[in-house]
C-alpha cells in the first residue's frame, strides 16, 4: 500500500474535520441567502402561533418582520382589534423572531399572548433569519413582487407602518 491508501495517523480524522467545515459553511450560507432588493424571498416553512403551517404565499405584498420585543409590540399596537383586515388589506404578512427568547419565556408568556391575536404570525424559532436586515426596535418592512424582494425599510413608529400603501388587487 502507497501513502495515499492509508494515511498517517490523525491526517484522516483532520481531513473529516475540515470536509466537515467546508459542508456546515456552504449550508450556512444556502440557509442565510440575503433579503436585499432584487434577490428572491428566501422559502420559509413555519408554523403560526396556532401550530398551523405559516408560509409567505404568492401575491403577498408586505412581509412585516418583527425581530426583537419592541418592534414586536410596535406591531401588534399598530394592527390593533382590526390587524386581520388590515394584513389582508395590504397583502401583508407578519413574521415574528423569538429564537433568542429563553425557552420558557415563549412556552409562558409569548406564546400565549401570541394566541389570543385574531391573526396568524409567523414564528422563527432558529436562526435562519439571524441575518435579515433589521434594526433594534423597529419593524422591518420587506416589500414583495412576484416573491422578489423590491424594497427593504424600516418602521419606527404606527405612523410609518399606517403609511404603507393598501394593495391593489
Amino acid at each position: 500500500m502507497n501513502q495515499v491508501d492509508n494515511p498517517p495517523d490523525g491526517v484522516a480524522p483532520l481531513r473529516r474535520r475540515l470536509l466537515g467545515a467546508a459542508l456546515a459553511l456552504f449550508v450556512a450560507a444556502a440557509v442565510a441567502a440575503p433579503v436585499e432588493p432584487g434577490a428572491a424571498l428566501p422559502s420559509l416553512q413555519l408554523s403560526d402561533q396556532n401550530e398551523r403551517p405559516w408560509r409567505v404565499e404568492p401575491g403577498t405584498r408586505f412581509l412585516l418582520f418583527a425581530a426583537d420585543k419592541a418592534a414586536g409590540d410596535l406591531l401588534q399596537e399598530t394592527l390593533g382589534a382590526d390587524g386581520a383586515g388590515w394584513l389582508a388589506e395590504h397583502r401583508a404578512l407578519y413574521l415574528a423572531d423569538l429564537h433568542k427568547m429563553p425557552a420558557l419565556v415563549t412556552r409562558l408568556f409569548a406564546l400565549p399572548a401570541l394566541r389570543a391575536l385574531p391573526y396568524a404570525v409567523g414564528l422563527v424559532r432558529d436562526e435562519s433569519v439571524a441575518a435579515w436586515p433589521q434594526r433594534k426596535g423597529q419593524v422591518t418592512v420587506i416589500e414583495l413582487a412576484d416573491g422578489a424582494v423590491v424594497a427593504v425599510s424600516y418602521a419606527a413608529d404606527a405612523d410609518a407602518l399606517r403609511r404603507l400603501p393598501v394593495a391593489v388587487p
